[in-house]
């Protein structure tokens, strides 16, 4: 099954670069309200990524504190400290990280971490939908929000056979790649419904693949 659907996955990128625009589903995903314009998605433990702006507050110690950026390589450059490994971590660990480092140079450090911008945090539609891409999480985002942003649905898109991959946090397969879990999600019950009911927040990072 996992196979299967990351070959999905290879064919629909394909599809979604091919060029006109198809006549859009009666059943297409109504207007829905872009998320509220909050920079930081409202998600349980988030995880920086490259391109986040942190900032780094030490308790006492202004000239410690400051706007941090993410480079690509995961690293930012910490005072005292050097480059300091931050991809991958939720701001409480990078808080952590940096406390245990600080007691090399000072006596009792309390720093807390936040996340100013999550330019990171990102999440893809790909399938059959009028735009295919990727798209920022701001704020919280349904799955029914993030199909709207992609355009709605193609003609002939299976509504009730979508499907969100996402990586599960924490679990890695034996090559160091995250694992991933797939979770089924039914367009078609949502239909004519006022209320989220069943709708899915999503991550940062989820991938929505509609056949």
């Amino acid at each position: 099954m996992r196979c299967f659907l990351r070959l999905w996955v290879w064919l629909a990128l394909g599809l979604g670069s091919i060029a006109g625009a198809a006549p859009i589903d009666p059943q297409a995903p109504a207007a829905v309200p872009s998320p509220a314009p909050d920079d930081v998605p409202e998600t349980a433990e988030y995880r920086v990524g490259s391109g986040d702006l942190l900032q780094l507050f030490v308790w006492k110690e202004p000239d410690m504190s400051r706007e941090l950026m993410v480079r690509v390589d995961g690293k930012m450059t910490v005072p005292l400290l050097g480059d300091v490994e931050a991809a991958g971590r939720t701001p409480e660990q990078l808080s952590a990280e940096i406390t245990k480092l600080f007691k090399k140079f000072l006596a009792a450090p309390q720093v807390t971490v936040g996340v100013l911008n999550a330019n990171s945090a990102r999440f893809f539609v790909l399938g059959m939908v009028q735009r295919p891409g990727d798209f920022p999480l701001r704020g919280r985002t349904s799955v029914r929000q993030g199909l709207a942003l992609a355009g709605g649905f193609k003609e002939y898109a299976k509504t009730d056979g979508i499907v969100i991959v996402r990586q599960d946090r924490g679990t890695f397969l034996p090559k160091g790649r995250p694992s991933e879990s797939f979770i089924p999600f039914n367009y078609k019950k949502l239909e004519g419904k006022s209320g989220l009911g069943d709708n899915i927040l999503l991550r940062p990072g989820d991938t929505i693949l509609v056949p």
